[in-house]
């Protein structure tokens, strides 16, 4: 493998170093020999700051695509994705291009700051790679939050207890999910997609964050107790016209546009007094913004 050989900024270059300085072929040079030596091996080229379609990605594309012109041997791209409060809106489509090229890509150092949405972004991380196909693997920098190197942001899917956080069941659902680009099917607790179930009583609120970007949007709704707690919740939010959901995690979805219905699923749906979960939906268009309403057992 080669890494982080690309500088960041607008100019798509190679960064300085000693084995640059012997000419730009070292890359070529480098992946040439390991193909003579164990034409098993798989070759890839694995950088950061490539995770959307920008400068850097672009000339590490543009190297990927003079490669497999020319015969010159790779096999795959990864993509670091030390990842901050938003997702890039051309992840996905970054991904396929590089796979369009014919080598395979992977999301080799995947970590999210805890300071945005992070258990949608790595849900959407998640899905990207899942609907590229010849996306191969995501592996995450790191277990617990106190091991990893982004000291104070808490970016990874367990916490400094080993305790699991809602980034980790925003990835389960998204596996469990099969790739699919719209809503999973309710579970038994969750009403069917075809009816309109009316909302059980009791108190409970519900807030909503978003993370946009020009055509789509992911947003976290957080479903807070009343002062008896709950033992299940409907929370019901209305799109704007024109938007639609594609896909929802942590809940049961009745509806993808106007007025969409979210259910507890069963192991999110029982909420001590005061206390609060989570849930997530991605969708198309403009993200809602205003107040869900919630109501619960």
């Amino acid at each position: 493998m080669v890494n982080e050989a690309f500088a960041d900024g607008g100019s798509g270059g190679r960064r300085d170093s000693n084995l640059q300085r012997t000419g730009n072929d070292w890359i070529e040079a480098a992946f040439r020999a390991a193909r003579a030596a164990d034409p098993s091996a798989k070759l890839c080229y694995n950088d950061y700051n490539t995770d959307g379609v920008n400068a850097k990605s672009t000339g590490v594309y543009n190297m990927v695509r003079d490669f497999k012109s020319r015969g010159v041997p790779i096999d795959c791209v990864g993509f670091q994705s030390h990842l901050g409060t938003s997702l890039p809106g051309d992840y996905q489509a970054n991904l396929q291009r590089f796979a369009d090229l014919g080598v395979d890509v992977q999301i080799t150092e995947l970590d999210v700051a805890q300071g945005g949405n992070q258990a949608g972004i790595y849900a959407g991380v998640t899905r990207a790679c899942m609907a590229v196909s010849r996306c191969t693997g995501i592996t995450v920098w790191g277990i617990r939050d106190s091991d990893s190197w982004r000291t104070g942001e808490n970016p990874l899917l367990f916490d400094n207890s080993g305790n699991k956080k809602a980034a980790y069941t925003s990835v389960l659902n998204a596996l469990n999910a099969g790739g699919s680009t719209t809503s999973p099917a309710p579970s038994s607790s969750s009403p069917s997609p075809s009816t309109s179930p009316s909302l059980p009583g009791g108190a409970c609120s519900a807030t909503i964050s978003l993370n946009s970007w020009n055509g789509g949007f992911v947003a976290t709704v957080r479903v807070t107790a009343g002062s008896s707690g709950v033992n299940g919740w409907v929370v019901a939010v209305t799109l704007p016209s024109g938007s639609a959901v594609t896909s929802t995690w942590s809940a049961g979805a009745s509806g993808t546009t106007g007025t969409v219905t979210f259910r507890n699923v069963d192991y999110n749906g029982q909420v001590a007094a005061g206390a609060a979960t989570e849930f997530g939906f991605q969708g198309t268009g403009t993200g809602p913004t205003a107040t869900p309403a919630c109501s619960a057992a």
